[in-house]
Protein backbone atom coordinates (compact mmCIF):
# COMPACT_ATOMS: atom_id res chain seq x y z
CA UNK A 1 0.00 0.00 0.00
CA UNK A 2 1.01 3.21 -1.22
CA UNK A 3 1.20 6.52 1.09
CA UNK A 4 -1.46 8.31 -0.46
CA UNK A 5 -3.26 5.36 -0.83
CA UNK A 6 -3.18 4.55 2.99
CA UNK A 7 -3.88 8.63 3.70
CA UNK A 8 -7.14 8.30 1.26
CA UNK A 9 -8.09 5.38 3.53
CA UNK A 10 -7.65 6.78 6.66
CA UNK A 11 -9.39 10.37 5.63
CA UNK A 12 -12.41 8.39 4.98
CA UNK A 13 -12.47 5.99 7.99
CA UNK A 14 -11.74 9.13 10.04
CA UNK A 15 -14.12 11.77 8.68
CA UNK A 16 -16.58 12.55 11.61
CA UNK A 17 -20.25 11.76 10.32
CA UNK A 18 -19.04 8.76 7.85
CA UNK A 19 -19.93 5.55 9.47
CA UNK A 20 -18.80 2.11 7.49
CA UNK A 21 -22.17 2.15 6.05
CA UNK A 22 -21.66 5.51 4.37
CA UNK A 23 -18.34 4.68 3.55
CA UNK A 24 -19.63 1.56 1.47
CA UNK A 25 -21.71 3.85 -0.69
CA UNK A 26 -19.00 6.57 -0.83
CA UNK A 27 -16.66 3.39 -2.67
CA UNK A 28 -19.59 2.24 -4.51
CA UNK A 29 -20.25 5.21 -6.18
CA UNK A 30 -17.27 6.69 -6.79
CA UNK A 31 -14.06 4.65 -6.47
CA UNK A 32 -11.40 4.51 -4.01
CA UNK A 33 -11.31 7.02 -1.51
CA UNK A 34 -8.63 9.08 -3.77
CA UNK A 35 -11.60 9.33 -6.16
CA UNK A 36 -13.87 10.35 -3.34
CA UNK A 37 -12.38 13.04 -2.05
CA UNK A 38 -12.20 14.03 -5.35
CA UNK A 39 -15.64 14.36 -6.13
CA UNK A 40 -17.14 18.17 -5.91
CA UNK A 41 -19.72 19.04 -3.68
CA UNK A 42 -22.93 18.73 -5.87
CA UNK A 43 -21.92 15.44 -6.49
CA UNK A 44 -21.43 13.78 -3.11
CA UNK A 45 -24.64 15.31 -2.25
CA UNK A 46 -26.00 12.67 -4.29
CA UNK A 47 -24.86 10.33 -1.95
CA UNK A 48 -24.60 11.53 1.23
CA UNK A 49 -26.52 14.12 3.44
CA UNK A 50 -25.46 18.36 3.03
CA UNK A 51 -23.29 17.81 6.54
CA UNK A 52 -21.50 14.72 5.08
CA UNK A 53 -20.54 16.20 1.85
CA UNK A 54 -19.28 19.07 4.04
CA UNK A 55 -17.12 16.94 6.42
CA UNK A 56 -15.94 15.09 3.10
CA UNK A 57 -14.56 18.29 1.84
CA UNK A 58 -12.06 18.89 4.96
CA UNK A 59 -9.22 17.39 6.13
CA UNK A 60 -10.25 15.44 9.90
CA UNK A 61 -8.66 16.56 12.46
CA UNK A 62 -5.49 14.80 13.67
CA UNK A 63 -5.04 13.03 10.19
CA UNK A 64 -1.87 13.71 8.93
CA UNK A 65 -0.31 12.37 12.74
CA UNK A 66 -2.72 9.20 12.49
CA UNK A 67 -0.86 9.03 8.79
CA UNK A 68 2.60 8.80 10.16
CA UNK A 69 2.12 6.65 13.11
CA UNK A 70 0.54 4.25 10.93
CA UNK A 71 2.67 4.49 7.79
CA UNK A 72 6.14 3.80 10.88
CA UNK A 73 3.73 0.91 12.33
CA UNK A 74 3.01 -0.97 8.73
CA UNK A 75 6.55 -0.37 8.35
CA UNK A 76 8.01 -1.79 11.44
CA UNK A 77 10.13 -4.40 11.07
CA UNK A 78 9.52 -7.56 13.82
CA UNK A 79 11.33 -10.97 13.04
CA UNK A 80 8.88 -11.95 10.24
CA UNK A 81 5.95 -10.70 12.12
CA UNK A 82 3.68 -8.92 9.16
CA UNK A 83 2.28 -5.85 9.49
CA UNK A 84 -1.08 -5.06 7.00
CA UNK A 85 -4.29 -3.32 6.30
CA UNK A 86 -6.67 -4.99 4.11
CA UNK A 87 -9.26 -2.87 2.75
CA UNK A 88 -12.62 -3.65 0.48
CA UNK A 89 -11.59 -4.81 -2.71
CA UNK A 90 -8.33 -6.22 -1.78
CA UNK A 91 -7.73 -9.85 -3.02
CA UNK A 92 -6.54 -10.73 0.47
CA UNK A 93 -9.80 -9.56 2.35
CA UNK A 94 -11.77 -12.36 3.52
CA UNK A 95 -15.08 -13.56 1.23
CA UNK A 96 -16.89 -13.86 4.65
CA UNK A 97 -16.82 -10.96 5.91
CA UNK A 98 -18.35 -9.22 2.47
CA UNK A 99 -21.40 -11.43 2.88
CA UNK A 100 -22.15 -9.82 5.95
CA UNK A 101 -24.08 -6.54 5.80
CA UNK A 102 -21.75 -4.57 7.25
CA UNK A 103 -17.92 -5.62 6.27
CA UNK A 104 -15.66 -2.76 7.51
CA UNK A 105 -13.48 -0.75 4.93
CA UNK A 106 -10.03 -1.32 6.71
CA UNK A 107 -8.87 -4.06 8.50
CA UNK A 108 -5.76 -4.08 10.34
CA UNK A 109 -4.07 -7.47 10.79
CA UNK A 110 -0.94 -8.31 12.69
CA UNK A 111 0.75 -12.04 12.59
CA UNK A 112 2.75 -14.32 10.53
CA UNK A 113 3.47 -13.34 6.95
CA UNK A 114 2.80 -16.53 5.41
CA UNK A 115 -0.82 -16.33 6.53
CA UNK A 116 -3.63 -14.24 5.55
CA UNK A 117 -7.98 -13.74 6.33
CA UNK A 118 -8.97 -16.15 3.07
CA UNK A 119 -7.63 -19.04 5.50
CA UNK A 120 -10.81 -19.17 7.31
CA UNK A 121 -13.14 -20.58 5.50
CA UNK A 122 -12.95 -23.93 7.97
CA UNK A 123 -12.53 -21.78 10.70
CA UNK A 124 -14.78 -21.88 14.00
CA UNK A 125 -15.51 -19.51 16.60
CA UNK A 126 -14.68 -20.39 20.29
CA UNK A 127 -16.16 -17.70 22.83
CA UNK A 128 -17.38 -17.62 26.10
CA UNK A 129 -17.59 -16.63 30.22
CA UNK A 130 -14.46 -13.58 30.99
CA UNK A 131 -15.63 -15.60 34.80
CA UNK A 132 -15.50 -19.65 33.62
CA UNK A 133 -15.52 -22.18 36.05
CA UNK A 134 -12.44 -24.35 35.80
CA UNK A 135 -14.20 -26.67 33.80
CA UNK A 136 -15.16 -24.46 31.16
CA UNK A 137 -11.65 -23.03 31.22
CA UNK A 138 -10.30 -26.94 30.51
CA UNK A 139 -13.32 -27.02 27.99
CA UNK A 140 -12.49 -24.10 25.89
CA UNK A 141 -8.77 -25.48 25.88
CA UNK A 142 -9.64 -28.65 24.99
CA UNK A 143 -12.43 -28.10 22.37
CA UNK A 144 -9.92 -25.84 20.49
CA UNK A 145 -6.87 -27.98 20.77
CA UNK A 146 -9.36 -30.90 19.36
CA UNK A 147 -10.61 -28.39 16.96
CA UNK A 148 -7.15 -27.63 15.96
CA UNK A 149 -5.95 -31.17 15.33
CA UNK A 150 -8.72 -31.61 13.08
CA UNK A 151 -7.59 -28.88 11.20
CA UNK A 152 -10.03 -25.99 11.83
CA UNK A 153 -8.35 -22.39 13.09
CA UNK A 154 -10.22 -21.15 15.86
CA UNK A 155 -11.29 -17.90 16.06
CA UNK A 156 -11.77 -15.73 19.25
CA UNK A 157 -11.50 -12.65 20.88
CA UNK A 158 -8.39 -12.68 22.85
CA UNK A 159 -10.28 -11.92 26.34
CA UNK A 160 -9.79 -12.91 29.78
CA UNK A 161 -11.21 -16.66 30.35
CA UNK A 162 -12.60 -18.77 27.86
CA UNK A 163 -11.35 -16.69 24.75
CA UNK A 164 -7.28 -17.05 26.20
CA UNK A 165 -7.86 -20.66 27.12
CA UNK A 166 -8.99 -21.52 22.99
CA UNK A 167 -6.46 -19.46 21.79
CA UNK A 168 -4.24 -21.51 23.94
CA UNK A 169 -5.55 -24.54 23.15
CA UNK A 170 -5.39 -24.13 19.03
CA UNK A 171 -1.57 -23.23 19.59
CA UNK A 172 -0.96 -26.16 21.93
CA UNK A 173 -2.54 -28.43 18.66
CA UNK A 174 -0.39 -26.55 16.10
CA UNK A 175 2.35 -27.60 18.00
CA UNK A 176 5.41 -26.28 15.63
CA UNK A 177 3.34 -26.60 12.38
CA UNK A 178 4.02 -24.04 10.13
CA UNK A 179 -0.31 -23.62 9.64
CA UNK A 180 -2.65 -20.56 10.79
CA UNK A 181 -4.08 -22.06 14.31
CA UNK A 182 -6.04 -19.04 15.44
CA UNK A 183 -6.81 -15.41 14.94
CA UNK A 184 -7.81 -12.96 17.86
CA UNK A 185 -10.04 -10.14 17.14
CA UNK A 186 -9.72 -6.93 19.09
CA UNK A 187 -11.74 -4.19 20.37
CA UNK A 188 -8.42 -1.57 20.41
CA UNK A 189 -5.60 -0.79 17.75
CA UNK A 190 -2.74 -3.28 17.41
CA UNK A 191 -0.44 -0.73 19.04
CA UNK A 192 -1.83 -1.84 22.07
CA UNK A 193 -2.54 -5.19 23.79
CA UNK A 194 -5.84 -6.02 26.42
CA UNK A 195 -6.35 -6.99 28.10
CA UNK A 196 -2.41 -6.60 29.34
CA UNK A 197 -2.18 -9.55 30.97
CA UNK A 198 -2.13 -11.50 27.56
CA UNK A 199 0.59 -9.37 26.15
CA UNK A 200 2.59 -12.93 25.81
CA UNK A 201 -0.49 -14.95 24.53
CA UNK A 202 -0.64 -12.07 21.63
CA UNK A 203 2.68 -12.10 21.16
CA UNK A 204 2.61 -16.40 20.89
CA UNK A 205 -0.65 -15.60 18.08
CA UNK A 206 1.49 -13.54 15.85
CA UNK A 207 3.98 -16.08 15.34
CA UNK A 208 1.21 -18.76 14.46
CA UNK A 209 -1.80 -16.86 14.01
CA UNK A 210 -3.33 -13.60 14.10
CA UNK A 211 -4.60 -10.46 15.64
CA UNK A 212 -6.67 -8.68 13.47
CA UNK A 213 -8.72 -4.90 14.15
CA UNK A 214 -10.88 -2.68 12.14
CA UNK A 215 -9.89 0.07 14.29
CA UNK A 216 -7.55 2.86 13.99
CA UNK A 217 -4.00 2.80 15.86
CA UNK A 218 -4.61 4.09 18.87
CA UNK A 219 -7.94 3.06 19.70
CA UNK A 220 -8.42 2.13 23.62
CA UNK A 221 -10.45 -0.72 25.02
CA UNK A 222 -14.04 1.55 24.88
CA UNK A 223 -17.61 -0.68 25.72
CA UNK A 224 -18.96 0.50 22.77
CA UNK A 225 -16.00 -1.39 20.22
CA UNK A 226 -16.89 -4.89 21.90
CA UNK A 227 -19.95 -5.20 19.75
CA UNK A 228 -18.52 -4.85 17.04
CA UNK A 229 -15.54 -6.83 17.77
CA UNK A 230 -18.19 -9.54 18.27
CA UNK A 231 -19.40 -9.14 15.09
CA UNK A 232 -16.02 -9.79 12.87
CA UNK A 233 -15.57 -12.73 15.05
CA UNK A 234 -19.05 -13.81 13.55
CA UNK A 235 -18.78 -12.91 10.48
CA UNK A 236 -15.09 -14.78 10.06
CA UNK A 237 -16.04 -18.27 11.32
CA UNK A 238 -17.82 -20.59 9.68
CA UNK A 239 -19.54 -21.51 13.09
CA UNK A 240 -19.32 -20.60 17.19
CA UNK A 241 -19.38 -22.70 20.04
CA UNK A 242 -20.28 -20.94 23.43
CA UNK A 243 -18.71 -23.05 26.64
CA UNK A 244 -19.73 -21.08 29.18
CA UNK A 245 -21.82 -17.76 29.50
CA UNK A 246 -24.35 -15.66 31.33
CA UNK A 247 -26.69 -14.76 30.40
CA UNK A 248 -26.65 -11.10 29.85
CA UNK A 249 -23.18 -11.50 28.21
CA UNK A 250 -21.19 -10.82 24.98
CA UNK A 251 -21.10 -14.19 23.91
CA UNK A 252 -24.50 -14.27 23.35
CA UNK A 253 -24.43 -11.19 20.94
CA UNK A 254 -21.54 -13.39 19.17
CA UNK A 255 -24.15 -16.32 19.12
CA UNK A 256 -27.05 -13.91 17.67
CA UNK A 257 -24.62 -12.55 15.15
CA UNK A 258 -23.86 -16.02 14.11
CA UNK A 259 -27.48 -17.02 13.59
CA UNK A 260 -28.32 -14.19 12.26
CA UNK A 261 -25.89 -14.78 9.49
CA UNK A 262 -27.10 -18.24 8.80
CA UNK A 263 -24.36 -20.08 10.31
CA UNK A 264 -24.22 -22.90 12.61
CA UNK A 265 -23.98 -22.01 16.80
CA UNK A 266 -23.21 -24.64 19.11
CA UNK A 267 -23.16 -24.78 23.23
CA UNK A 268 -21.63 -26.71 26.03
CA UNK A 269 -24.48 -27.75 28.35
CA UNK A 270 -23.37 -27.63 32.07
CA UNK A 271 -24.60 -27.53 35.65
CA UNK A 272 -27.93 -26.51 36.36
CA UNK A 273 -26.69 -24.87 39.58
CA UNK A 274 -24.19 -22.44 37.50
CA UNK A 275 -24.94 -18.85 36.64
CA UNK A 276 -22.17 -19.90 34.15
CA UNK A 277 -23.88 -21.99 31.95
CA UNK A 278 -27.33 -20.57 31.91
CA UNK A 279 -26.61 -18.75 28.58
CA UNK A 280 -25.50 -21.90 27.29
CA UNK A 281 -28.66 -23.62 28.07
CA UNK A 282 -31.01 -20.87 26.88
CA UNK A 283 -28.90 -21.16 23.34
CA UNK A 284 -29.55 -24.73 22.96
CA UNK A 285 -33.60 -24.08 23.98
CA UNK A 286 -33.43 -21.51 21.16
CA UNK A 287 -31.99 -24.05 18.58
CA UNK A 288 -28.52 -24.46 19.33
CA UNK A 289 -26.71 -27.74 18.45
CA UNK A 290 -25.86 -29.56 22.34
CA UNK A 291 -22.15 -30.36 21.51
CA UNK A 292 -20.38 -33.08 24.24
CA UNK A 293 -17.42 -33.65 21.64
CA UNK A 294 -15.81 -32.18 19.03
CA UNK A 295 -17.59 -34.47 16.43
CA UNK A 296 -21.19 -32.79 17.07
CA UNK A 297 -19.40 -30.06 15.71
CA UNK A 298 -18.01 -31.70 12.46
CA UNK A 299 -20.49 -33.79 11.62
CA UNK A 300 -22.61 -30.02 10.92
CA UNK A 301 -20.00 -28.58 8.64
CA UNK A 302 -20.19 -31.63 5.62
CA UNK A 303 -18.69 -29.39 3.27
CA UNK A 304 -15.48 -29.40 5.45
CA UNK A 305 -14.97 -32.96 5.16
CA UNK A 306 -12.48 -32.61 1.76
CA UNK A 307 -11.63 -36.04 2.37
CA UNK A 308 -14.44 -37.79 4.68
CA UNK A 309 -11.83 -38.84 7.77
CA UNK A 310 -12.04 -35.46 9.94
CA UNK A 311 -14.75 -37.69 12.16
CA UNK A 312 -12.02 -40.68 12.23
CA UNK A 313 -8.89 -38.10 13.20
CA UNK A 314 -10.72 -36.58 16.15
CA UNK A 315 -10.72 -39.25 19.38
CA UNK A 316 -14.76 -40.10 20.21
CA UNK A 317 -14.95 -38.19 23.56
CA UNK A 318 -18.36 -39.04 23.63
CA UNK A 319 -17.60 -42.94 23.78
CA UNK A 320 -15.29 -42.07 26.78
CA UNK A 321 -17.31 -39.83 28.73
CA UNK A 322 -20.68 -42.37 28.60
CA UNK A 323 -18.68 -45.27 29.70
CA UNK A 324 -19.29 -46.91 33.04
CA UNK A 325 -17.01 -45.41 35.66
CA UNK A 326 -14.68 -47.89 37.44
CA UNK A 327 -14.43 -45.76 40.39
CA UNK A 328 -17.47 -45.73 42.73
CA UNK A 329 -16.59 -42.39 44.00
CA UNK A 330 -16.23 -41.12 40.78
CA UNK A 331 -20.43 -42.53 40.50
CA UNK A 332 -21.11 -40.81 44.08
CA UNK A 333 -19.93 -37.58 43.07
CA UNK A 334 -21.33 -37.26 39.61
CA UNK A 335 -21.04 -34.31 36.98
CA UNK A 336 -22.55 -31.69 39.00
CA UNK A 337 -20.15 -29.44 42.06
CA UNK A 338 -20.38 -31.34 45.42
CA UNK A 339 -19.10 -30.52 48.46
CA UNK A 340 -17.52 -32.91 51.11
CA UNK A 341 -20.74 -33.54 53.23
CA UNK A 342 -22.84 -34.06 50.70
CA UNK A 343 -20.45 -36.51 49.25
CA UNK A 344 -19.63 -38.37 52.98
CA UNK A 345 -23.53 -38.45 53.21
CA UNK A 346 -24.00 -40.27 49.17
CA UNK A 347 -20.66 -42.66 50.07
CA UNK A 348 -20.80 -42.88 53.85
CA UNK A 349 -16.89 -42.15 53.83
CA UNK A 350 -15.07 -39.84 56.49
CA UNK A 351 -14.52 -36.72 55.75
CA UNK A 352 -10.61 -37.45 56.41
CA UNK A 353 -10.64 -40.46 53.85
CA UNK A 354 -12.87 -38.24 51.40
CA UNK A 355 -9.79 -35.45 51.33
CA UNK A 356 -7.27 -38.19 50.68
CA UNK A 357 -8.68 -39.50 48.03
CA UNK A 358 -10.16 -36.31 46.46
CA UNK A 359 -6.75 -35.08 46.59
CA UNK A 360 -5.68 -38.36 44.52
CA UNK A 361 -8.62 -38.17 41.57
CA UNK A 362 -7.05 -34.58 41.37
CA UNK A 363 -3.55 -34.93 40.56
CA UNK A 364 -4.86 -37.68 38.40
CA UNK A 365 -6.76 -34.77 36.68
CA UNK A 366 -10.29 -36.62 36.81
CA UNK A 367 -11.92 -34.34 40.09
CA UNK A 368 -11.38 -30.23 40.25
CA UNK A 369 -11.42 -28.17 42.64
CA UNK A 370 -13.51 -25.24 42.66
CA UNK A 371 -14.26 -22.39 45.33
CA UNK A 372 -16.30 -22.85 48.33
CA UNK A 373 -14.93 -26.67 49.20
CA UNK A 374 -16.57 -28.19 46.46
CA UNK A 375 -15.30 -30.73 44.00
CA UNK A 376 -16.80 -31.58 39.95
CA UNK A 377 -15.94 -34.68 38.32
CA UNK A 378 -14.01 -33.52 35.00
CA UNK A 379 -15.57 -34.26 31.57
CA UNK A 380 -12.98 -36.78 30.54
CA UNK A 381 -13.30 -38.83 32.93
Amino acid sequence: MERAELAGWLRLSLTPGIGDATARRLLAAFGLPEDVFAQPEAALREVVTVAQAEALRQAPTGLQTQIDQTWQWLHATDNGIARRIVTLGDASYPTALLEMTDPPPMLYVLGAADFDLTQLDHSIAVVGSRNPTPQGATNARSFARALGDAGLPVVSGLALGVDGAAHQGALEAAGNMPRLATVAVVGTGLDRVYPARHRDLAHRITLQGLIVSELPLGTPPLTQNFPKRNRLIAGLARGTLVVEAALQSGSLITARLTSEQGKEVFAIPGSIHSPQSRGCHALIRQGAKLVESVNDILEELPPLRTNGSFASAIPDESATNGAACEDPLLDALGFDPVSLDALSARTGWSAAALQAKMLELELDGHVSRLPGGLFQRMAST
